[in-house]
């Protein structure tokens, strides 16, 4: 947890805002259904001063595998559909982060998704589920 926030504060976000409806945004929810992601949400934190990101979008898998399936996905379609790669990604058993800068990623399994509860520490977020 540590890492992962040293790497969160060490940079900055981008004066260029994103919505929902950028490219980058679709194709990140588009990687994470196609790898079966579960219980999809984004977080919009433009509204909150101390934010280190626009958008924190929170997803689970269950066995760790699925963890790194979903998050290389990501990081293959963000790169041929938009032309960018990761400021960051860190790769855990049980909890991943892939760091566009404006938008963070973090795959989490069930249990560490309840421990760390990103969206009751961020509950001033505006939450929206990206199931289908």
């Amino acid at each position: 947890m540590e890492k992962i926030i040293t790497a969160l504060q060490g940079r900055k976000k981008s004066e260029t805002r994103l919505t929902r409806n950028s490219k980058l945004f679709k194709t990140i929810v588009n990687a994470v259904r196609d790898k079966k992601g579960e219980a999809i949400v984004s977080l919009d934190l433009r509204k909150i001063d101390e934010a280190v990101a626009d958008f924190f979008i929170v997803c689970e898998a269950q066995p760790h595998i699925q963890l790194k399936a979903i998050a290389d996905n990501i990081e293959d379609m963000v790169s041929r559909e938009c032309g960018e790669k990761p400021y960051h990604a860190e790769q855990g058993n049980q909890w991943t982060l892939v760091d566009y800068v404006n938008i963070v990623v973090h795959i989490f399994q069930h249990e560490q998704r309840e421990f760390y509860d990103l969206e009751s520490l961020w509950e001033d977020a505006g939450r929206m589920e990206h199931n289908k």
